[in-house]
């Protein structure tokens, strides 16, 4: 490619200068060779070739000078644009960094909580395995639940409405037995937790075996119920309803769902089966029905204090009474004051204008005195 100058907007070859310049030459040669021979011609000649040279060595210089800018603000340009750069790749260099650490920070705090929750199900696990080894022996199972049963108990009754292992009259030993007003007669509660039944249940569903497994449900809840009802309910001590506690709420629900007959024989027999939400809802009513007694217990201590609450209202509204008669006669008093002090002023009023008056007349009647001379 052949090297170009720029000059005023214009590009030129260095191979049409060249071309230029013998142009010129060749036309000085041309005119020399034409026209007469002479010193005058030839000194004119040679003068103008070089003012053409001067003129043609001032463009060459000003394209250099040309060239020279283009460079140095080819170079600033390209210096510059290289600083936005540099600038801007460290930027997002810096602005990466920062977000691979914020990346990391989060990822370190889910690896935590991770590692947390792993050993929430380490402990979870344990714990489980140690509920499942508990519920496997039939013993641990009953204290499971009649632990769930007192607990409960405790929670909603006052210390004095309940006994936990209390013996009966017959010799029977009752798991709990909350203590009713008289009247009522105290109500047997008895813990019983069929898990065995329940899970062969379970695992027997859908299959032909789950006729027999259902069965035998039934007839280890019957027994239960009977047993209760022939301990724990008697006549003239105890209240005629006994309830058996069922620690699951899944038990409680399969039973309502597809044991109608164990319902009904409960009811026959007076034995109400409650899970822990039904229970404490029956200690609630409970619970009212013993602050309904002792309501009525103490009736004639509170309509005593309402007849001595009622004359304090009476004694307090004739006070009320006198105060606001004592208003109203200190009301009259000042306005009785106020007519007193406007007379005095209207009196006070009267006096100033005599006294002026009489200074006036005494200022009227004096003679003057004439000058002696």
């Amino acid at each position: 490619m052949e090297p170009i100058i720029s000059y005023s907007g214009l590009e030129i070859s260095l191979i049409e200068i060249i071309l230029g310049l013998a142009l010129l030459l060749l036309g000085a040669l041309a005119a020399y060779i034409l026209k007469p021979s002479g010193d005058e011609r030839l000194h004119s000649s040679i003068f103008d070739m070089a003012q053409q040279q001067a003129q043609l060595q001032g463009r060459l210089s000003q394209f250099a000078n040309d060239s020279a800018q283009r460079d140095t603000l080819f170079r600033e340009s390209l210096d510059e644009r290289l600083a936005k750069v540099s600038e801007r790749v460290g930027k997002s260099i810096v602005d990466t960094q920062e977000r691979s650490s914020e990346s990391l920070k989060h990822l370190h705090e889910r690896l935590a909580l991770i590692d947390r929750a792993q050993k929430n199900i380490e402990m979870l696990s344990t714990e489980v395995s140690g509920l499942q080894s508990l519920l496997s022996n039939k013993q641990s199972r009953g204290a499971f639940g009649e632990i769930q049963m007192q607990d409960i108990i405790k929670t909603l009754m006052p210390p004095n409405a309940y006994a936990f292992q209390h013996t009966l009259s017959n010799g029977k030993r009752v798991d709990a037995i909350i203590k009713m007003p008289d009247g009522y007669g105290d109500v047997a509660i008895d813990s019983k937790f069929p898990m065995e039944a329940w899970k062969r249940l379970i695992e027997a569903e859908n299959s032909p075996a789950e006729p027999a497994a259902k069965r035998e449900f039934s007839r280890d809840l019957l027994i239960h119920i009977k047993a209760i009802s022939e301990k724990y309910i008697i006549f003239g001590e105890t209240h005629e309803v006994a309830l058996m506690f069922l620690p699951s709420e899944a038990i409680y629900a399969e039973i309502h769902a597809r044991f109608e007959n164990v319902i009904k024989k409960g009811f026959m027999e007076k034995v109400v089966i409650v899970s822990p939400s039904t229970f404490m809802a029956t200690l609630h009513t409970m619970r009212a029905v013993m602050k309904d007694a002792a309501m009525r217990e103490q009736a004639h201590i509170i309509q005593h204090e309402v007849g001595l609450l009622s004359e304090d209202v009476t004694r307090l509204d004739e006070r009320v009474e006198k105060l606001q008669s004592h208003f109203s006669q200190s009301t009259e008093d000042i306005r009785k004051i106020r007519i007193s002090t406007d007379k005095i002023t209207k009196r006070a009023g009267k006096i100033e204008d005599l006294e002026l008056k009489e200074k006036a007349i005494e200022d009227t009647n004096v003679t003057p005195i004439r000058r002696v001379d």
